[in-house]
């Protein structure tokens, strides 16, 4: 009785074996399946949290940026005000520098007229003054002009002298309807009564056809320093007392040299002054020609 149980227990331990075989294969593809779609799931999955907590996060991200941006916007602010309160602390010292000289300005007016009723003084002509521009510039050995774009149609006539900014340029000699001729302070026919500044002297300043005309007719006794400024004196009536004219840069031996304020090289605008004064004589024709005779 003992070998018909032992087969039958053989026979179903073998069933048994050959079952789990068959139903383990079909787990372990279902697993395989399982695990393949959980894969693709969890993608989506993850996709799906990524953008939701980005668009949960953006709200909170922008709000924190906000303060950033507002604390750069202040801080700038700030630096553009303490710039602008340098400028205008810099701007009211210069302004109470400017008011300082204004009322030394006034106080030396209000002396000056007191002085001059004293004095019975006569004030100088008003200057009126005719803008022109150069328009040539027909130097030659013997003759130093220019020729300006205003004539006796803007009022131009001989006798007038001409200034720029930086001082005297020398004096009208020749006048048409549309163009005039000033003779320049350099020529060797300029001869203009000036006064030295720190000394005073007056003296005559003889053009010679150089850059730096010379001083002539000083006094013996007189120390001319160089750098000493030199201004017209209006003595005789043809210029206009107080005209800037140069600066002395060399003083050896009795020759004074003067270099003009004005660049002669570099006119390019010219203001013809008219100060009611008459004390010119009429040019000879022949000096514009390069005669140096009278």
């Amino acid at each position: 009785m003992l070998e018909p149980r032992k087969n039958s227990v053989a026979h179903l331990a073998t069933s048994f074996k050959i079952l789990t075989r068959r139903f383990t294969d079909l787990a372990l593809v279902g697993a395989a399946l399982g695990l393949m779609v959980m894969g693709r799931v969890d993608v989506a999955l993850i996709e799906r949290v990524r953008v939701t907590t980005v668009d949960a996060v953006a709200p909170l991200l922008d709000a924190l940026s906000q303060p950033t941006a507002t604390v750069s916007i202040i801080i700038d602010r700030v630096q553009k005000h303490i710039v602008l309160d340098r400028e205008m602390t810099f701007l009211r010292q210069e302004n109470d520098r400017l008011k300082h000289w204004r009322n030394v300005a006034l106080h030396l007016e209000t002396k000056n007229q007191k002085l001059q009723k004293l004095l019975n003084f006569t004030p100088d002509p008003a200057l009126n003054y005719i803008s022109a521009r150069v328009i040539a510039d027909p130097g030659r050995v013997f003759v130093r002009s220019m020729v300006l774009n205003s004539g006796s149609s803007s009022g131009v006539r001989e006798g007038q002298v001409a200034i720029t900014g930086d001082g005297l340029l020398g004096r009208v000699v020749k006048v048409g309807y549309q163009s005039s001729r000033i003779l320049l302070l350099t020529d060797i026919n300029s001869h203009i009564p000036v006064i030295t500044e720190l000394s005073p002297s007056r003296a005559i300043l003889v053009g010679d056809n150089y850059d730096r005309p010379q001083l002539a007719h000083l006094q013996a006794i007189t120390e001319v320093t160089v750098g000493e400024r030199i201004v017209t004196s209006g003595h005789g009536g043809a210029f206009p007392p107080g005209i800037p004219v140069g600066k002395v840069v060399s003083a050896a031996e009795g020759n004074v040299r003067i270099q003009p304020f004005v660049d002669m090289s570099n006119v390019e605008y010219v203001r013809v002054v008219e100060s009611g004064l008459s004390g010119f004589l009429p040019m000879n024709p022949n000096f514009l020609k390069g005669d140096k005779n009278p």
